[in-house]
């Protein structure tokens, strides 16, 4: 008998939050404010970002002719634009800066995913040097 009167207490205890609940469906949010917007890629040197370049062994493992580099682990870097038009994810500067800071958000196809090393280490001004480098026009 009281094994029956445990289980129907426990059995109430769960219907009580059983009622005739109001159905809702999805609805539209208003924003107060602003949204937040990607951030900002400082405006960057080239010459410093070849350094950079340079510096960081990034021609070890990606091809990219102003760099003179010949790597075959990473993608080809002289097709970055191609390759930021197929991400989708932003302007070719965003994609060229995530793709340094946070590699792992889009991964070219064809290349492993965790092989090249996030640069979070780099001040957001030496991020815009090497954006400056990889995206100029040769």
């Amino acid at each position: 008998m009281g094994l029956r009167l445990f289980l129907l207490a426990v059995l109430a205890v769960c219907l009580v939050g059983c009622g005739p609940g109001k159905i809702t469906g999805a609805a539209p949010v208003t924003v107060i404010g602003t949204l937040p917007k990607a951030p900002t890629i400082p405006k960057g040197d080239p010459a410093a970002g070849k350094a950079l370049f340079a510096a960081n062994g990034c021609g070890g493992c990606h091809t990219y002719a102003p760099a003179g580099a010949t790597g075959k682990v990473g993608p080809d870097l002289d097709k970055l634009a191609a390759d930021a038009q197929k991400a989708n994810q932003g302007s070719l500067d965003q994609y060229v800066a995530t793709s340094i800071t946070n590699p792992s958000a889009y991964v070219v196809p064809g290349y492993p995913n965790g092989v090249m090393p996030s640069f979070n280490a780099l001040t957001p001004k030496q991020v815009g040097d090497l954006v400056a480098f990889l995206t100029q026009k040769h």
